[in-house]
């Protein structure tokens, strides 16, 4: 396979990183030997002719040789410097090497008892040394390189430091050592993505500040930890009086009882420059020494707080600058040594992922010709993982495709071992509880939802907010939020390092595994009555198994803790025969989607089940003959859409949740709902039949979350969550309504209110206010600025003609949703008071100006302005939206976009689709290096910026025919009827990376009068906090002429 350099200047690695030049009698045993040491102490290796030459060899050529072989060239200009032609020969040769514009040497002056004009003119004592050279042949080119080195930017030592040799030198290492700090990211083509983060972390050590400072750095293993702290070192070492990385602390620390002992030896010795420290009490010698010397310690893989106490004991250990950075899995380790600043290692992006794992694979920054989708493969696999990007790179890197999609096949089923090695160290080290918790998650629950994660843990018997915390604080689990949920997320290969624990035990025996989740396996394990002791957990989604059969091949799984099960609702009520075996007692949690029976079995105990949850089922009555079990540890009930008439809620005295939406035909609540004394959420919408709620219902003193149909009722005082979405008769709140003092959410989707009553401002811990769809409401009460906790407003669809001045005071709120207010015109000025807002939809409406201070929205990530085709321009600052990366745009007016959009630094998304009007983009496009879609189809745009070319990962869209490209850039065409079928391409033209991801239908007819008809059909599903879903699908026909 071929490979390929990218780069026009011939990088090669250097013998040395400093040359020094210099006149032996002037400078040798004093400056020029004081700074050679400086930079050699520094780790920056030198060359010094008196300690380099060869016995034996010719001067001459070995010097040549020497000077090539340097990156750095450090010229100590002196009284005498120019009496030898010796030193000026060097100076010719160092002068050649530094203008070869092939290469990257650079020389530097020091001006030791000289000034450059001295050297520059040669006048002085320099112009009496070179006195004697005058008639030679050479005087020429040694005057010329005289001048030109002294014209170079350098150090005087009369005007830096007042004079002072050490101080000088100090200024002259740390100049050396930050432009190799430089020239190593530049050449080393395998730190992909490190600068910013060196340089994130840099900012955060604050090195000018005279304090004492730890900073861990945590994160899952491969990473990246090593690697950063690494190049971090290496970066700021030089501006310490002593520095040691201590690698492998773990490793070390573990192997012996003098691991730790070892280790405090090493930082010592590094430390004090002493490689021969013999003291008995080394822990005490640290204490006393590191006060007086200003420190830059690594302590690397550190997973015990035993480690940090023997080698970082505590801040006073260490004088005042000094900086301590600590690399761990483990963010309780640090939280445990009073470590305040923690920060996360990111993985890598896909730009930076795609660069990392070409320059391992190919050679150079992108994929080559054909191997462009493999590669893709590649890293999906590898999930932004620096660790597996450069095994799998460095395994593939010269193979055929048949071998690249052999090893793809493999990984479907055996993980990468070396990846799997290093990420099982974490996992190894937890407690047997945590163990089976982590297990679970990753089999079963990656990606749930947290709450109910913990809820389904909690039902087998776990500490689940304990055990998630740990498993979160070692890096093995990450809980992630959006829009107020928070969801247990996994990376890729931790899930895969899981699902492989479970399985290597008995690799060929399924049955035997602990838990179980691809539905054939199960399928075949219960079809044949295999089940056995070992399995805990299930999850089964199958429209093949019968019933019956499932329920009897549970029968051997007697320590079975989870199951969850999904099956098509069968047409017929099964019925439960006395033979068929029951549910397995030690069930804790129980999930059934589509329960086919009438029942649950009689035999079944019951006694450890903490949740039941059987949603759509057949289910008439809890128990079979109508028989009554108290079940003391049930917290958790979701009876929804069942047949279920009437419920004994004295037989749940621990119930926290009863879900009982749709049921139809419940005509009954028992009074016994009152002694639930922990019950927080009741769900009763839509029980059409229900009539009459318990008298007792106020006293339900609990709960927080109550979803129902309108009625009569009063609405419990300390309710959380209020929620009335398609109530269609509903017309009106109460005016009281602002007594709900703890009320959190209040969901008034689709229904007939037309205002809101004025005491809602009186609700201080709102959240969230959802009127999506409530057509008839047109008013939002003048003064809002009591809703002071408000995050998210849907007004959507709604009749508003009119946004109150006062919403500009909603200091927290962070979505504001007006998409299709048809009547909507105007915006307040204030807007950009909102400095919180990250998302405003705008689209669909009539606004015809923005207000200026809509710039000011330094937190907006998305800007919606689709279908706005009244919208005349767009504010000329727009660019100071730092945040800001999806902007929608559609109006038949604009035409032209700001220049100051260019600045939108973190813009990844640009759509302006159906800007009838806007004829061309920004020259300066190109400056937009998160842009990742660009989307310009119905518009009159025929080219692109030539500075688009910047953007190597843009995925384009135009309008057949009226686009003209460079062949440099690949772009997706579609006709202009726009009906787009879901296709996924790729192409890879002069490391310009294009796909195209359609899934959407547009129809339009228009010419550019803006005359036009337009048919737009939309498939919205919104997914608000709290854990509950609308999927709407709506078309909507209009004809507007626009003039």
């Amino acid at each position: 396979m071929a490979s390929s350099s990218t780069s026009s200047v011939h990088r090669r690695s250097s013998k040395y990183d400093v040359f020094l030049s210099f006149r032996g009698k002037d400078t040798r045993k004093n400056f020029v030997d004081h700074l050679y040491h400086a930079l050699q102490r520094q780790g920056i290796c030198t060359y010094k002719d008196d300690k380099r030459i060869t016995k034996g060899k010719r001067i001459c050529d070995e010097l040549i040789r020497s000077i090539k072989d340097s990156k750095f060239y450090i010229i100590v200009f002196s009284r005498n410097y120019a009496s030898s032609s010796w030193c000026l020969d060097e100076l010719v040769k160092i002068m050649d090497c530094h203008n070869d514009k092939t290469t990257e040497h650079i020389a530097y002056p020091v001006f030791y008892d000289v000034a450059p004009t001295e050297i520059r003119h040669q006048r002085g004592a320099v112009r009496k040394a070179f006195a004697k050279h005058k008639n030679k042949a050479a005087a020429g080119k040694w005057r010329e390189a005289l001048k030109e080195a002294a014209d170079l930017a350098g150090w005087e030592l009369k005007n830096t430091a007042d004079g002072h040799e050490a101080e000088f030198i100090q200024e002259i290492v740390e100049q050396v050592s930050l432009k190799l700090c430089s020239i190593n990211f530049n050449f080393d083509g395998k730190l992909v993505g490190m600068e910013t983060r060196v340089n994130d972390l840099v900012s955060s050590l604050e090195i000018g500040i005279d304090d004492v400072r730890m900073i861990g750095i945590k994160g899952m293993g491969g990473g990246g930890k090593t690697t950063l702290a690494r190049s971090v070192f290496d970066q700021i070492s030089f501006k310490f009086e002593g520095v040691s990385f201590v690698e492998n602390v773990r490793e070390v620390s573990s192997t012996s009882l003098s691991g730790l002992k070892s280790l405090q030896r090493q930082i010592l010795s590094d430390v004090l420059d002493d490689k021969d420290i013999s003291i008995k009490d080394v822990k005490n010698m640290m204490k006393s020494r590191m006060r007086g010397i200003k420190v830059l310690i690594v302590l690397d893989d550190v997973n015990h707080l035993n480690q940090l106490e023997a080698l970082a004991g505590e801040l006073i250990w260490f004088k005042p600058g000094s900086r301590i950075i600590i690399t761990t899995r483990d963010e309780k380790v640090l939280l445990a040594h009073k470590v305040t600043l923690i920060r996360d290692v990111n993985l890598l992006s896909d730009k930076e992922a795609i660069c990392l794992f070409s320059r391992y694979a190919f050679g150079r920054e992108i994929p080559i010709e054909d191997y462009e989708e493999l590669s893709e493969q590649v890293l999906c696999y590898a999930s932004g993982l620096p660790l597996t990007i450069k095994v799998l790179g460095s395994n593939l890197c010269g193979e055929d495709k048949p071998i690249w999609n052999d090893t793809l096949q493999r990984l479907k089923t055996i993980p990468l071992t070396e990846t799997m090695k290093i990420l099982e160290l974490s996992y190894t080290i937890l407690e047997d509880d945590h163990k089976e918790i982590f297990l679970d998650i990753a089999c079963i629950m990656k990606g749930w939802l947290k709450e109910k994660a913990i809820q389904a843990l909690e039902s087998c018997g776990f500490h689940a907010l304990s055990g998630l915390r740990v498993l979160q604080q070692k890096s093995l689990i990450t809980i992630d939020a959006h829009w107020d949920q928070e969801y247990v997320a996994m990376h890729d290969h931790i899930e895969e390092m899981g699902i492989n624990i479970v399985r290597r035990s008995h690799p060929n025996m399924c049955e035997k595994h602990s838990r179980l989740w691809k539905n054939d396996i199960i399928e075949h394990i219960l079809a044949n009555d295999l089940g056995t002791e070992e399995i805990r957990c299930i999850e089964l989604s199958s429209t093949k198994l019968d019933p019956y059969t499932l329920i009897k091949g549970l029968g051997k799984m007697k320590a079975l803790r989870y199951l969850s099960v999904v099956t098509t609702n069968h047409s017929r009520d099964a019925e439960l025969d006395t033979f068929i075996p029951s549910f397995p007692d030690a069930l804790g949690y129980l999930k059934w989607d589509s329960y086919p029976f009438r029942s649950l079995p009689e035999t079944f105990q019951a006694n450890n089940l903490v949740t039941l949850e059987l949603p759509t089922s057949k289910i008439v009555q809890l128990w079979e003959g109508g028989e009554k079990k108290v079940l003391d540890k049930l917290r958790f009930l979701d009876l929804s859409d069942s047949k279920l008439k009437t419920i004994d809620l004295d037989l749940t005295p621990n119930l926290e949740t009863l879900n009982l939406r749709d049921c139809h035909d419940l005509v009954e609540l028992s009074d016994d709902i009152w002694k639930l004394e922990h019950l927080k959420s009741l769900d009763l919408w839509a029980c059409l039949s229900l009539k009459n709620l318990p008298e007792v219902f106020q006293r339900v003193g609990c709960l927080e979350n109550l979803n129902l149909s309108p009625d009569s009722i009063s609405i419990p005082k300390n309710l959380k969550y209020l929620r009335l979405a398609h109530c269609d008769e509903f017309e009106k709140l109460p005016e009281d309504l602002g007594c709900l003092e703890s009320l959190e959410v209040l969901d008034l989707t689709n229904t007939k209110l037309k205002h809101l009553p004025d005491s809602i401002t009186l609700l201080k811990h709102l959240n969230i206010l959802i009127l999506y769809h409530s057509r008839y409401f047109n008013t939002l009460p003048e003064d809002l600025s009591g809703l002071e906790s408000l995050k998210d407003l849907d007004l959507s669809r709604t009749d508003i003609e009119h946004l109150p001045d006062s919403i500009c005071e909603l200091k927290h709120l962070e979505s504001l949703n007006i998409n299709r207010c048809l009547r909507l015109e105007k915006l307040p000025e204030d807007l950009g008071q909102l400095e919180c807002l990250r998302l405003l939809d705008l689209s669909c409406t009539y606004i015809k100006h923005l207000p200026d201070s809509i710039v000011m929205l330094k937190n907006l990530h998305e800007l919606d302005l689709g279908q706005c085709f009244s919208l005349e321009k767009l504010p000329e600052d727009l660019g100071q939206l730092e945040s800001l990366e999806h902007l929608t745009l559609s109006s038949a007016k604009i035409q032209h976009l700001p220049d100051s959009i260019c600045m939108l630094k973190h813009l990844k998304s640009l759509n302006l689709d159906c800007c009838w009007s806007l004829e061309k983009l920004p020259e300066e496009i190109g400056r937009l290096e998160c842009l990742e879609d660009l989307s310009i189809g119905a518009t009159p745009i025929s080219h692109l910026p030539q500075s688009i070319l910047m953007l190597k990962c843009l995925r384009v869209c135009g309008s057949r025919g009226s686009l003209e490209v460079s062949d440099e850039i690949q772009i997706s065409y579609y006709d202009d009827n726009h009906v787009f079928d879901r296709d996924l391409q790729y192409d890879y033209v002069a490391g310009h990376k294009c796909y195209y991801d359609y899934d959407y239908t547009y129809e339009y007819d228009y010419t550019y009068d803006y005359d036009y008809t337009y048919d737009y059909t939309y498939d919205y599903d919104y997914t608000y906090d709290y854990d509950y879903t609308y999927d709407y699908d709506y078309t909507y026909d209009g004809d507007h002429d626009y003039y």
